[in-house]
């Protein structure tokens, strides 16, 4: 039995399909970080933050987010900052500082100075730790850990993600935006 060219073809063309289908994270959900971004982005544990009030030299300094989602500041104390983003903590603190009575009309400031890290796994040079910057891509990444190895999937990698709402995994693309404390997984290719 012969087959003809256009027959061979298509075959080739759907076994090629049919393997890309099955390559690794290939079946993970694609992660929405467009989304988050438009949010602003929310403070967590590791992040680190320069806090301005405007004429208190006191009431102003860097700061970190501790392991319960606080940061510790001077006459307030410890405040909650998970989940916010700097301009709601910035309020937050302006309100504090009113309500007992510690300055009249605060003008507060609160800028990220340290974000969370970065952990990239897998098929890369140097798998590891690497600082978080904004608009960081799954490539920047990438870069960052000296490239891909010779057996990387270099389309996609897989994402484990930690919010408010608990952990998701997914996918990222090349040019998909990822988070701070992300965890990336380039996946080794099957061929």
């Amino acid at each position: 039995m012969r087959m003809s060219r256009g027959s061979l073809r298509h075959g080739f063309a759907a076994l090629l399909l049919l393997l890309s289908a099955c390559e690794p994270g290939a079946n993970l959900p694609l992660l929405d970080s467009s989304a988050v971004n438009a949010a602003g982005y929310k403070l967590s544990t590791g992040d680190e933050i320069r806090l301005t009030t405007f004429g208190e030299q006191t009431l102003s300094g860097q700061f970190g987010i501790d392991d319960s989602g606080n940061v510790a500041l001077p006459l307030l104390g410890p405040m909650p900052a998970d989940g916010l983003t700097t301009r709601a903590l910035a309020e937050e603190i302006s309100d504090a500082l009113r309500t007992r009575k510690l300055l009249n009309e605060p003008s507060v400031v609160v800028e990220v100075v340290k974000y969370r890290p970065v952990f990239v796994l897998g098929e890369v040079q140097r798998p590891g730790p690497f600082p978080y910057q904004p608009h960081m891509t799954m490539l920047s990444a990438v870069a960052l850990a000296g490239g891909f190895t010779p057996r990387a999937v270099r389309s996609r990698a897989a994402v484990v993600r930690s919010g408010q709402g608990g952990t998701i995994e997914g996918r990222v693309e090349r040019q998909s935006l990822i988070q701070p404390g992300d965890v990336m997984t380039v996946l080794e290719r099957n061929f």
